[in-house]
């Protein structure tokens, strides 16, 4: 199998190769993976550059994160029926007796159907430092809400190494950007995000499920032949804190060891000029065409790409990608 994805990796690379880097958007010479605007300073657009993320400290306010959280109880509650979304369930917990509530789920991801999950991705102080990175032309291609799990003590609630550019079938890499947010304080004990620094200068890697003994959660890939001897770091963060980092940036998180659950709210945004290039893995598109036939239906006519657009939504500006 690890054949066949390095030949699939190296189509994609070939095709990727005959994109434009810059997606329509205006780029000074000294700068690749930022766009010319007025909000970011030279120097957080220098850090960018070198090592693929940039950390805004106390960007989202507690109330706008309460009202996310409570959503999620709802949602959890079954109070609120979101169309299309997926609700995960840690893999140490998902054949065991039903669990209420918010400790039954681990993650809900496309929740862009939902208005009041939807407004973390329009914030107006998180799309205006998104513009740095896809340019003014805004759509926002995938949401989730972690819910990382006390750790049951396999280590299942720990996510792999990995880039995030492996599930997306749309390119280029530099027009595409993940905004993270903290909704608690989030340190080491609870598993905090990990990134190794200036990675996303490089390739795109090959990813299989890592071998672990407690399992692994569904879709969790892992890079595979990882040298563990690049530092890591670890990224602790408080209450809003919001991380933005590249599709090709290598990251994960560690188990969570504490006693409560820890929650992080995510979206990943493109320019509206990107382009579909096709997939690494036929793999990973399986899997995914599994979930869409258990949202729509055994006979959906749908492909991956469809499942792209359907996920998505338009933020703002210009959008060649046909989406809604």
């Amino acid at each position: 199998m690890a054949d066949r994805l390095k030949i699939l990796h190296g189509h994609l690379i070939a095709g990727c190769n005959q994109l434009s880097a810059s997606a329509g958007v205006s780029t000074s010479s000294a700068f690749k993976y930022t766009v010319d605007n007025s909000k970011l300073t030279n120097e957080q657009r220098k850090f960018y550059e070198e090592n693929g993320f940039l950390v805004i400290k106390k960007l989202v306010s507690p109330e706008k994160l309460k009202k996310l959280s409570d959503r999620f109880a709802d949602i959890c509650k079954r109070e609120v029926i979101v169309p299309g979304m997926t609700i995960m369930r840690d893999v140490a917990i998902k054949d065991s007796e039903f669990v209420p509530g918010e400790q039954a789920v681990t993650k809900i991801q496309d929740f862009q159907q939902d208005d009041v999950m939807f407004e973390y991705c329009a914030l107006p102080e998180v799309v205006e430092y998104v513009e740095s990175f896809t340019g003014p032309d805004v759509v926002a291609m995938h949401t989730m809400l972690i819910n990382k799990p006390p750790d049951s003590g396999l280590l299942t609630s720990r996510h792999p190494l990995h880039q995030d550019l492996y599930y997306f079938p749309f390119r280029p890499a530099e027009r595409i950007v993940c905004s993270w947010t903290a909704m608690q304080k989030i340190n080491r004990e609870n598993g905090c995000l990990v990134v190794v620094s200036g990675t996303h200068t490089g390739e795109l890697l090959v990813h299989e499920y890592p071998k672990w003994e407690g399992g692994v959660n569904k879709m969790y890939y892992g890079i595979q032949n990882y040298n563990p001897n690049q530092p890591i770091l670890y990224l602790e963060m408080e209450e809003g804190d919001t991380i933005f980092f590249h599709p090709l940036l290598i990251h994960g998180s560690g188990a969570n060891r504490s006693k409560g659950f820890r929650k992080s709210i995510s979206c990943h945004y493109a320019s509206g000029k990107v382009h579909y290039v096709g997939t690494v893995s036929q793999v990973l598109v399986d899997e995914y065409m599994k979930v869409v036939r258990r949202k729509f239906g055994p006979d959906v006519k749908m492909t991956y790409m469809d499942f792209w657009k359907h996920k998505s939504r338009t933020i703002k500006g210009d959008n060649q990608l046909n989406l809604s």
